[in-house]
């Protein structure tokens, strides 16, 4: 089920409604019920295999928390291996099985392996990592094994951060299943805020700038220069617009019941390096990674040498998880090189700073190093978006071509007639770009919503009226699925 389909607009009403009548002891029923129904809307039958990752992992956490000695270790494996191996014959198998055969054929081996023609349960990768973490805090001793069912099932499957989180630690999610939420009208009506401004950053600004980037991207060779720029520009708003507006109808619709989940992003792009970025770009998976891969892998706390290597196998495993393909491991990789090249050169590029004498001008300064780390993170993004790498090296290689031909009118029109955004969604597009700009130039020094507090009431609402107003007026008809939800 869609946060932007009309079953939604039904189906999140009903269950706050029935949510806030029923007695508390009951709700957790409600919750998991109307979570199995939304993971239906999608795959029935699939709700199978997100039980029998759930009962694994119940079972396994239990045993680990009642059991001493080696058997403990034992049975973490155990629980991780079955987990993965669930998500690896859905996501990895094909792949390997296509990588396999290609390197068969290199050496002329002819032992081809079928491919299985299997669809990939959505969300998996998010679920799976839900429940891993829960199965290591508790053999960290930090969390209690959960002994009702009914409640552990509900963490790993709470509908709001079901498909595409955030990634929630037990610690902070499970006991909010135990606590009363009561009524609270500015707590409700926060979150329908944060639900709607959600949905102003996907249905105008990813899916308006979707139709731009989905023409150049997935007809490449058709462009150079101006076009393949463009599109990858909006493809960094596009993809930011779209999970980072999931996360807010996801955070939003968890805040209307009173549960309280991680915070996902916090303005990325206005990061001033890559690993800055990081603190600010999908939180939840970032934070997870540093804690069960960067860090068991030695982290920082190792030679120079080593923690490098540590940096780089740990996005390249990042990018592994975003997809099956190796324009997704180039992703990670690139941004893992890009960390490991800014620590090796941090005492050169020291000296030039103060030769040039940049840090006079502090702002000119930061505005320098949040445009380098914006170009660095988009020609990253190319990977990411390109639907191979045949493409990605088409589109690296014409980024800056072409530009000659520029003077002659009937080239640039050539160029983007067939890209397909009209004029004047473009424009809905870059109005909707420059309001989520302000809001979040406001939102760094002090929250939006709670500056609005302390407007008039007519104030208040009117801007209300115009954000809802904005997306059932100004938003593409088509309902378009969220990007993350491949992954």
């Amino acid at each position: 089920m869609l946060f932007n389909s009309l079953q939604f607009l039904i189906f999140f009403p009903v269950v706050t409604v029935l949510y806030f009548l029923l007695p508390h002891r009951f709700r957790w029923l409600l919750l998991l019920v109307a979570s199995c129904v939304f993971y239906m809307a999608f795959i029935p039958v699939y709700i199978l295999i997100l039980f029998v990752t759930i009962g694994i992992d119940y079972v396994a956490a239990i045993y680990i928390e009642e059991t001493k000695g080696p058997r403990r270790y034992t049975a973490l494996i155990t629980s991780i291996v079955s987990t993965c191996l669930v998500l690896f014959v859905f996501k990895y198998l094909n792949f390997f099985t296509t990588n396999y055969n290609a390197l068969g054929a290199f050496f002329h081996l002819n032992y081809p392996v079928r491919i299985l023609s299997i669809i990939l349960p959505i969300g998996l990768s998010f679920h799976t990592f839900q429940s891993l973490s829960y199965v290591i805090e508790v053999y960290k001793g930090r969390q209690k094994a959960e002994r009702h069912f009914g409640i552990y099932a509900l963490y790993v499957m709470f509908y709001p951060q079901l498909v595409a989180g955030p990634i929630e630690r037990p610690q902070n999610l499970l006991h909010q299943f135990y606590e009363p939420h009561e009524f609270d009208y500015g707590r409700v009506t926060d979150g329908l805020k944060l639900m709607a401004w959600g949905l102003f950053k996907k249905m105008l600004v990813a899916d308006r700038l979707a139709v731009l980037v989905n023409e150049v991207y997935n007809n490449p060779t058709n462009y150079e220069g101006i076009p393949l720029i463009t599109a990858t520009a909006f493809f960094a708003v596009q993809i930011y617009c779209d999970f980072s507006g999931y996360s807010d109808i996801a955070i939003g619709a968890a805040q209307v019941m009173g549960f309280k989940l991680m915070t996902n992003f916090r303005q990325p792009y206005f990061a001033e390096s890559i690993a800055d970025f990081w603190r600010r770009w999908h939180i939840s998976l970032s934070t997870w990674f540093k804690d069960y891969v960067y860090i068991p892998l030695g982290g920082n706390r190792v030679s120079p040498r080593r923690h490098y290597l540590n940096l780089l196998i740990t996005f390249a495993i990042s990018g592994l998880w975003h997809g099956a393909s190796w324009t997704y491991v180039i992703w990670g990789a690139l941004h893992g090189l890009f960390i490991t090249f800014s620590g090796i050169s941090e005492e050169p590029r020291r000296r030039i700073r103060e030769f040039l004498r940049v840090d006079r001008v502090p702002a000119l300064h930061a505005f320098a190093r949040m445009s380098m780390t914006f170009v660095l993170v988009c020609f990253a993004w190319v990977f990411f978006r390109a639907n191979s790498l045949t493409d990605a090296g088409y589109i690296i290689s014409h980024l800056f071509t072409g530009f000659a031909q520029y003077g002659n009118l009937q080239y640039v029109s050539l160029q983007f007639r067939g890209i397909g955004i009209q004029p004047q969604d473009l424009v809905i597009a870059v109005a909707a770009m420059s309001i989520m700009l302000t809001y979040d130039i406001l939102d760094k020094r002090e929250r939006v919503w709670h500056r609005l507090q302390a407007r008039p009431l007519w104030v208040r609402w009117s801007l209300y009226y115009v954000l809802v107003l904005a997306i059932l007026f100004y938003s593409d008809n088509n309902v378009a699925n969220f990007i993350y939800f491949q992954f």
